[in-house]
């Protein structure tokens, strides 16, 4: 320290100020029950989630078949916590895009603790709700009928006539002015038991939440998949098929993450529209509660401007970053040496990330996807002791000092870690430092602790000139 000219006392203090400041962990909380939410498509559905848990999470357009997968939304009513899950619209007889919907939907069905027909009063009972109801009777858990739409005392009555779907009470309720939705929440924590039937056994300590983003087609629902062992997200070759963030629970590498998958990004959120503005909103906000970040990358094109852009999107966020390089299998020897010369053009502000190539289809390599996390979340946890991070420091500057500034030198007085997740450096200095010289300090920070996969933050604090008493 003493090379650096550190005052003692000014250092303990201004260490004092920016020491600790990281995130810590959250206990997570024990499993709640879950009630899957159903019906066909445009009735209302993700509207009364969004009213149900008091917040607007749910994307909702005025157009059928918006949500696809199965969402989970955590609610909480009169001290009771419960997991509600959106669904697509189910239809017993889809084909194509609507059949892998309808089986998100069914699947949900059969790991829920209870069931919620949700049908539109303003139409009635059709012939798509009589054969959903059909498949719920047969079911071995509790079902409650929920009629929407009721946004007055002209459609109350009208209800009465879907007691012929043989599921009980219909609960009349409106989703947009919330008209009934208290009645219904006291009925939902009736039905429901306290506990889930099925403990996942998890443990308390909480998965760490991975964030998968990148454009659309891409192959995130198919890498997600893929490490999960089942159909969790639905596949289509239509770009755009995932709109909301779907979460679930993987068993990767002896250890469980928590992966959510994310709509991909076509355009700024600025200028976005409609369920592809929400569905951006919904994608950023699950970077920024996410502790690393899987950016994928179509291997067999060239790196564009959106995989560029996703990718600053996590740097911004200051969360961890892995880069994965899906369809691998269709990457010839011309591609890897074109995409080698992108990684140097385009990538080069993120060298520090770490790179994995798979193929979602063939399930290449997935495997090496969880040592990569793990060396990226080991890096964003990194703190480095103030009295080694100094020491390194004295010998960087001796070697190489900061260039003169406005006929003067500054001198850095010296450096702490003011946080982690991110790493984040303040060094205190007489006078401003250039831009290359922070990344010049930053890139030596690289070099001699690592920090692969993690973004690094540095900042300077200039000290203020202390006049001198008459």
């Amino acid at each position: 320290m003493a090379a650096l000219g550190i005052d003692p006392q000014e250092f303990v203090a201004a260490d004092d100020e920016w020491s600790g400041g990281g995130a810590d962990g959250i206990e997570a909380a024990p499993p709640a029950p879950t009630l899957a939410v159903v019906g066909r498509p445009n009735v209302g559905k993700s509207t009364l989630v969004n009213r149900l848990i008091g917040r607007r999470e749910a994307v909702v357009q005025d157009i059928p078949g918006v949500t696809r997968d199965r969402i989970a939304y955590d609610a909480l009513w009169n001290g009771r916590r419960f997991t509600l899950v959106d669904t697509g619209g189910w239809e017993p007889d889809a084909t194509g895009l609507q059949a892998a919907v309808a089986a998100q939907a069914e699947m949900a069905i059969r790991s829920a603790d209870a069931v919620m027909l949700v049908v539109d009063a303003s139409v009635g009972a059709t012939s798509t709700d009589e054969a959903v109801a059909r498949v719920l009777r047969r079911g071995d858990v509790p079902v409650l009928l929920c009629a929407t739409k009721v946004d007055d005392d002209r459609l109350t009555s009208d209800t009465a006539a879907l007691w012929r779907l043989g599921l009980g009470e219909p609960y009349p309720v409106s989703g947009l002015h919330g008209r009934g939705s208290g009645d219904l929440l006291d009925k939902i924590l009736e039905i429901l038991p306290e506990s889930p039937r099925d403990d996942a056994g998890y443990g308390t300590g909480g998965p760490r939440r991975v964030a998968l983003v990148g454009k659309p087609n891409v192959g995130k629902s198919s890498l997600l998949n893929r490490v999960s062992g089942e159909v969790r997200s639905v596949v289509h070759e239509v770009a755009g098929t995932t709109v909301d963030p779907v979460d679930s629970l993987v068993d990767l590498d002896g250890e469980v993450w928590r992966f959510v998958d994310t709509a991909g990004l076509r355009k700024r959120v600025k200028t976005a529209s409609g369920m592809e503005f929400y569905a951006s909103l919904r994608t950023q906000a699950a970077i920024e509660a996410a502790e690393v970040a899987v950016v994928l990358i179509d291997a067999g094109e060239p790196i564009a401007e959106q995989d560029q852009r996703v990718i600053t999107m996590v740097e911004e966020a200051g969360r961890a970053l892995v880069l994965v390089f899906n369809k691998w299998d269709l990457v010839d020897e011309d591609r890897r040496l074109a995409m080698k010369r992108e990684l140097e053009r385009d990538l080069v502000r993120v060298q520090w990330a770490e790179r994995v190539n798979v193929s979602a289809l063939t399930g290449r390599s997935v495997t090496k996807i969880a040592p990569a996390l793990r060396t990226a979340l080991a890096s964003w946890d990194q703190r480095i002791p103030t009295g080694r991070l100094n020491g390194w420091l004295s010998d960087v500057i001796a070697a190489t000092p900061p260039p003169v500034r406005g006929g003067k030198q500054p001198k850095v007085l010296f450096a702490t870690q003011a946080q982690t997740r991110p790493p984040t450096f303040v060094l205190f200095t007489t006078g401003f430092l250039e831009a290359g010289y922070r990344r010049f300090i930053e890139r030596r920070l690289r070099e001699e602790f690592g920090f692969a996969g993690s973004p690094v933050r540095l900042s300077v604090r200039v000290r203020e000139k202390r006049q001198r008493k008459r």
